[in-house]
């Protein structure tokens, strides 16, 4: 396939994809409960680092997590009291427990108070082509306070040679703008340009049969090429084509 081939190809999937519809299975629908940017920000970053698995377990215990912070998330990291705390236990996505998510509830309310918000973390350590040395930086910040080791493997570090998949998925959710509603783009300060493509096994699958990646491994190599070769095709929004990847892989078994 061409390369003006397969632009079109993939603009168009993106255009399929990128719709209304797709919030109906997917993560984002979450966030998409509230109206409040701190609300957004928070049920989306909590959604984001249990997002993978069993789609329906996902939002299930998604739906879950929000009702047992009183549907107010970022009420709840703000104003919590111990025994709200311990009315959260019981709570496990797969290896994510209640230990790992009283820490991010306690972390979530030391980066609103000492660091501004998320996105302000995310700004000042931004590069103008990348916000992978940002996510470092970032986790380096969500654990500044006094941690269960276990914890640490929930938020995945690019420089250690991390894809990112589910954070980079959040950053899109916040960052990028589109005219469908799906992701939300309340992050003005950052720009869709330095956004990365959520790599998984259905996008990177789908991503070397059509020539846009080498590599045979999911990892931060990966990602730096499969993000250089959608720069090619849109350098101003090349994570649309997430839409597309992820579209083909998982709804068309390309």
């Amino acid at each position: 396939m061409k390369k003006s081939e397969l632009k079109s190809f993939l603009d168009f999937k993106a255009k399929q994809y990128n719709a209304p519809e797709f919030i109906d299975s997917d993560p984002v629908q979450i966030p998409h409960l509230f109206s409040q940017k701190e609300d957004i920000e928070i049920s989306g970053f909590l959604t984001a680092t249990i997002a993978w698995g069993n789609r329906k377990s996902i939002l299930k215990n998604s739906n879950r997590l929000m009702e047992m912070m009183g549907n107010s998330p970022y009420d709840f990291v703000m104003n919590h009291k111990k025994e709200d705390l311990d009315n959260l236990e019981g709570f496990v996505h797969r290896t994510f427990n209640d230990t790992d998510l009283k820490y991010f509830i306690r972390s979530l309310q030391n980066i609103y108070r000492n660091h501004g918000d998320i996105e302000s973390i995310f700004k000042e350590y931004a590069l103008p082509d990348s916000l992978q040395p940002a996510i470092h930086e970032f986790k380096k910040i969500f654990f500044e306070l006094p941690h269960p080791s276990r914890t640490r493997k929930h938020v995945s570090d690019p420089l250690k040679n991390s894809a990112a998949k589910r954070i980079n998925m959040y950053l899109r959710w916040m960052v990028r703008k589109d005219n469908s509603g799906v992701d939300f783009g309340i992050w003005e300060s950052i720009d869709p340009s330095q956004l990365s493509c959520p790599l998984d096994v259905h996008s990177g699958n789908v991503a070397r049969k059509l020539k846009l990646l080498k590599r045979k491994a999911n990892d931060a190599k990966a990602l730096a090429e499969l993000d250089h070769s959608l720069r090619k095709l849109d350098r101003t929004d090349p994570v649309k084509y997430d839409f597309a990847l992820f579209g083909l892989g998982v709804f068309e078994k390309y």
